[in-house]
């Protein structure tokens, strides 16, 4: 009989080492710790972690926020940290969510604190990840549809296993934390589009510090409460439909090279990328004014229509969550990046103008190969002189496990996240350093990489 899911999940944390770990996987974690450390530093800027910051008003402490800024304790700096890390929604995706704008943050500030190793982070983050996959998986149901934002629920079990890991804890205790990380488990897709989602993400890095810490001090919790009939499967299941028995997968079949990241291109709700992709692909080949559409229709799976609620956005936060929006920038700008991204140009008038043109078709076929997708996204304009242009049937968009950006393009995006959130830090230094994460001296070889005067 295999051991309660909990407790394999425990077990699985206190046993991990980096020489465990599939050579192929850590590629995957270099990834994550850049494009999440990218985007924590352009989101540093943003408004969600400065509230944050000023209300929460923490002490001087152990930990650093934003790896040169500010120093607090760690429970509060993966807090911050994990909101600026998802506040522009450019990190990157899996598991139904976001699962570096969590992991990393609290692995940077627990680590920095226990003054870990390169390969002790990268194991943390394996941990985290493997224990994010086993659950997920468990569910056919889309958590969205339900009302559930994957990255605050997962998450913070997620981050109590890294930050177990980091710890050193034995089985039992990080078992403790995992079941303590449960009941940690928040976030609403009512709040998308708000500041409220990506605290979403900072909550539960904070939850997966404080997790682990009152693990290891003797806190108790209980040992099923991930599959108990009352605990965190079967409460979050949209349909009540979950595996709460069979054994896990974590350590036997390695989600992190299955499932791997998408980066993302666009600073945009990942819903809306593949439609991207075919609309600017389309206005590539065919020359097309703003003045000229008279409808743009785009097809997309019924999930991610429900997902994207904004179709008359008004500031950028919201912005980020309509295909309204996203169409009418790829027509008007050719482009939909961080300077589109903001109050001033979804106001403006042409931008107003095409929105309302912009009808969602959801798709209720179901992609096999990913769970809440169509089979394909296609975009769709009528113009006001006849024609009708279609886009190509997009299947997987472009930073996709499928189509990866390279290691070019990766570094394209993280040095304009620096640009924008701070550019006088070593851009160019700092992602040399992730690219070997898990050979390098830990937190403390990230911090403080400023330019030379």
């Amino acid at each position: 009989m295999s051991e309660p899911l909990t407790r394999s999940l425990g077990t699985f944390v206190s046993n991990l080492r980096l020489s465990l770990i599939p050579t192929d996987g850590l590629e995957v974690v270099r990834t994550g710790f850049a494009d999440s450390i990218a985007t924590l530093i352009a989101g540093s800027v943003e408004d969600p972690p400065k509230i944050l910051h000023a209300t929460l008003a923490p002490p001087p402490g152990d930990a650093t926020l934003y790896l040169v800024g500010p120093r607090a304790p760690a429970p509060e700096a993966a807090w911050i940290n994990g909101t600026a890390a998802h506040a522009l929604d450019y990190d990157d995706v899996a598991l139904r969510g976001h699962p570096s704008t969590v992991l990393v943050p609290a692995i940077l500030a627990e680590g920095e604190v226990l003054g870990a190793t390169g390969a002790e982070l990268a194991t943390a983050y394996v941990a985290g990840y493997e224990v994010w996959a086993d659950l997920q998986r468990r569910d056919p149901a889309q958590h969205h549809e339900k009302g559930w934002h994957p990255t605050g629920i997962f998450g913070a079990v997620a981050a109590a296993a890294a930050c177990a890991s980091l710890r050193k804890l034995d089985a039992q205790k990080a078992t403790q934390a995992i079941a303590l990380g449960a009941s940690q488990s928040a976030g609403l897709v009512a709040n998308f589009g708000t500041m409220t989602k990506p605290f979403h993400a900072g909550r539960a890095a904070h939850a997966g510090v404080i997790s682990a810490r009152l693990a290891a001090a003797g806190f108790t919790s209980s040992p099923d409460a991930l599959e108990h009939p009352l605990g965190f499967l079967a409460a979050t299941s949209p349909k009540g439909d979950v595996d709460r028995t069979s054994a896990t997968q974590a350590g036997r079949e390695w989600s992190i090279l299955a499932l791997g990241l998408s980066v993302k291109k666009y600073p945009l709700c990942y819903c809306t990328h593949r439609a991207i992709d075919g609309a600017l692909d389309l206005l590539r080949a065919e020359k097309l004014g703003a003045q000229n559409v008279k409808s743009i229709t785009v097809s997309t799976s019924r999930r991610n229509a429900t997902i994207l609620r904004n179709s008359r956005p008004q500031t950028g936060l919201e912005a980020k969550f309509s295909m309204q929006f996203a169409m009418a920038s790829s027509i008007v700008a050719n482009r939909v990046g961080l300077r589109e991204l903001t109050d001033e140009f979804v106001q403006r008038s042409d931008i107003q103008a095409l929105m309302p043109k912009v009808v969602v078709a959801p798709d209720d076929r179901i992609d096999p190969k990913r769970t809440g997708n169509a089979p394909y996204d296609q975009v769709v304009i009528e113009t006001a002189d006849g024609r009708r242009l279609e886009s190509a049937r997009v299947t997987d968009e472009r930073g996709s496990p499928q189509l990866p950006l390279s290691r070019e393009e990766l570094w394209t995006k993280f040095k304009e996240c620096f640009a924008v959130g701070n550019p006088k830090l070593d851009a160019e230094a700092t992602f040399e350093a992730l690219m070997t994460v898990e050979r390098g001296q830990g937190v403390g070889a990230l911090a403080g990489m400023r330019k030379a005067a």
